[in-house]
């Protein structure tokens, strides 16, 4: 399968083959280069809710929306809390989360929009993006999927929340973005008691001492077909959020005192 992330400009990945779908589509992911933030958080940091330098991050931020064309007051975020709550957001939400973390949308971890003109922004050092679009409809959605959030099945509640908006399981397209890949995903068996026995055999592998390696990406997958969405529809980036150093951050590689990716997706006025 072909790589969907292409590098645009050294500073952002993009999912070209949507772009080419429907060209005022913007959807893509942050590399850690390219900003203006200091060590550890250098340099292209676009997290608010670390301890980096406020005007820093924002200054981030509005280096991509010059380059994406969408405004940072444009931009719309959950707050992320490891859940799988998933709203569905309208220019009634416009800038929550865009300039302060305080503003990011309560305990949400999965927005989806049909309307023109914002970007539906999540944040990532490891945790699994999801990224979702209907041709069909015009709808699109992203979510963040740590360990919680994936063994809650949030691949699934976005899904439902598509399909409440009128797309159908079998007109999505789904990319599954940079993240923390199997070999470097140790985890212990309280982890793997919440996944069931038939995901666990695909994306499980026992270690020692109830240990195990857990690949979060094909888990999202699975999920993903048990919910309705075609395989063919579904593309996983090659990307490793540990491995790739010189282009991201991670937070189980640099013990956590490290930037955060941006993960975007909008459609231009």
């Amino acid at each position: 399968m072909n790589e969907p992330f292409k590098e645009k400009g050294g500073s952002y990945l993009h999912i070209e083959k949507w772009q080419q779908i429907t060209p005022n589509l913007v959807a893509g992911f942050t590399t850690r280069n390219g900003g203006v933030s200091r060590e550890p958080y250098h340099t292209f940091n676009l997290g608010l809710h670390i301890p980096d330098r406020h005007n820093d991050v924002l200054a981030n931020r509005r280096r991509l929306a010059d380059k994406l064309s969408i405004p940072v007051e444009n931009w719309v975020s959950g707050e992320q809390v490891h859940g799988t709550s998933v709203k569905s957001i309208t220019v009634a939400d416009k800038g929550k989360g865009s300039i302060s973390y305080d503003s990011s949308i309560k305990g949400t971890d999965g927005i989806i929009t049909k309307n023109k003109g914002l970007l539906c922004t999540a944040f990532f050092a490891d945790c699994v993006p999801l990224y979702f679009f209907d041709p069909v409809t015009q709808s699109i959605g992203i979510a963040h999927a740590g360990w919680k959030g994936t063994v809650g099945r949030i691949a699934e509640k976005m899904v439902e929340a598509f399909k409440e908006m009128g797309a159908q399981p079998e007109n999505l397209l789904v990319a599954i973005g940079p993240s923390i890949s199997k070999e470097y995903y140790e985890v212990d068996g309280h982890v793997i008691s919440s996944i069931s026995k038939e995901n666990r055999e695909k994306t499980v592998t026992p270690l020692h001492n109830n240990h195990f390696l857990l690949d979060l990406k094909q888990l999202n997958v699975e999920i993903l077909l048990q919910s309705g969405v075609i395989s063919h529809n579904i593309e996983v980036t090659k990307y490793c959020t540990y491995r790739d150093e010189n282009l991201f951050f991670s937070h189980r590689r640099d013990f956590g005192k490290t930037g955060r990716m941006l993960g975007f997706l909008g459609f231009l006025i």
